[in-house]
């Protein structure tokens, strides 16, 4: 189905307001959004919907790329998705930074972009580097070849077996 149909369908459904036509937009939009993550006024209609929903977290989150958001939506969103890692995530942003259409979606994913790398960066730093002793190496080897073995020496009397009974 066209893009536009698309929106003139889910705009219908949205215009109705029951819960129902309200869900099935949200559900048509998503897929937009899926399939064109790039625009941003599929983003800014999704957001709609959940506003109408009563869900700032998700408006928050469907207009962080838009020049025009709400610091309350927004606020929303960064507490539910509290890492920059898992904010990338849930923006379903496909693609390179220079992608973005908007100099302010650029700016906002690249200030994201860096936020998640310094996480990263801090937790490598906090996590203790531990080597791995050899006993323990060791052990894991002859564990692995013994389950090898044991794999094999069925299927052998399996083969076995099978020609037994076909012979």
């Amino acid at each position: 189905m066209p893009v536009e149909l698309t929106l003139h369908k889910a705009a219908d459904e949205l215009r109705r307001g029951d819960l129902a036509n309200v869900l099935r937009a949200r559900q048509r939009l998503a897929g937009l959004v899926g399939t064109y993550p790039h625009r941003l006024d599929l983003r800014d209609r999704l957001a709609e919907v959940y506003r109408v929903l009563g869900e700032p977290a998700q408006a928050g989150r469907w207009t962080y790329l838009s020049d025009y958001r709400d610091p309350e939506e927004t606020l929303a969103f960064e507490r539910a998705y509290r890492r920059a890692q898992v904010r990338l995530v849930a923006l379903n942003w496909a693609g390179r930074l220079e992608e973005a259409p908007t100099e302010t979606a650029r700016t906002r994913l690249a200030s994201l972009y860096l936020e998640a790398r310094i996480e990263l960066q801090d937790e490598l730093d906090t996590t203790e580097q531990e080597e791995t002793s050899w006993g323990a190496c060791l052990v894991v080897m002859v564990g692995g070849t013994f389950v090898i073995v044991c794999f094999l020496l069925g299927i052998v009397t399996l083969v076995q077996f099978l020609w037994k009974l076909v012979t």
